[in-house]
């Protein structure tokens, strides 16, 4: 099985299905469930905890606003796994956002692909983009992850952000190599002193680091 990481979206087999649609789901989960089987709609990869038994991917599934936003937690064997996908380019969600939101985006994706990043939205808004189902209002973010190649790219990409002049508030993560995340906005305070330490997530684990030696240090581990 290709390697995982965060953010990323599996979609199971039938027989796959089959076998999550026979967990003991309560009436609105399984009914939501159902739902994602029958339209072969896809789960995202979570962090794999340390008592995963061997084989066994950890999933999620967030529901939208008809299944009252539920976040279902679930597990599969690899071999249930038919193929990877990834959450919808900011491009192409345009149509999810509000009308006063479009040209905001627009100009921060090209911004960014001057620099080289890409960014994918997942939350609310990429969520409904893929499944044609209602998830954002009014208080929704927008979430965005891109990879970085290293600090350098990371201060060009939050100064990409940092010019967002959308009614939405911008949230999301840059993915570091090794596939360590950290929030654009603690990435920012960080580079400007106002913290001392990073909260990094990873597929398997989250730490506090202080020092880009550390971050290093992680990718070369990974």
């Amino acid at each position: 099985m290709a390697s995982l990481h965060r953010h990323q979206l599996v979609r199971l087999s039938e027989d796959g299905w089959r076998r999550v649609l026979a967990g003991a789901w309560q009436e609105d989960a399984r009914e939501c469930v159902q739902h994602w089987a029958s339209h072969r709609l896809p789960l995202v990869v979570t962090r794999q905890p340390d008592w995963l038994a061997e084989g066994q991917v950890a999933l999620g599934l967030s529901a939208p606003a008809r299944w009252s936003r539920l976040r279902l937690v679930l597990q599969a064997p690899s071999g249930d796994v038919l193929g990877f996908d990834e959450f919808p380019l900011l491009g192409q969600i345009l149509a999810q956002l509000p009308p006063t939101v479009g040209a905001s985006a627009i100009a921060l994706a090209e911004s960014l692909a001057l620099e080289g990043l890409t960014a994918r939205a997942y939350g609310s808004f990429g969520w409904q983009a893929m499944t044609g189902l209602v998830y954002a209002r009014d208080a929704s973010d927008l979430d965005l992850w891109m990879n970085v190649s290293g600090a350098a790219q990371a201060d060009a990409a939050v100064t990409c952000l940092a010019q967002w002049s959308g009614s939405l508030r911008l949230d999301g993560e840059l993915v570091f190599p090794g596939d360590r995340a950290v929030a654009w906005r603690e990435w920012q305070a960080w580079r400007a002193g106002r913290t001392r330490s990073l909260l990094v997530k990873r597929l398997h684990a989250v730490s506090t680091e202080q020092s880009l030696t550390a971050l290093d240090r992680q990718a070369e581990a990974a």
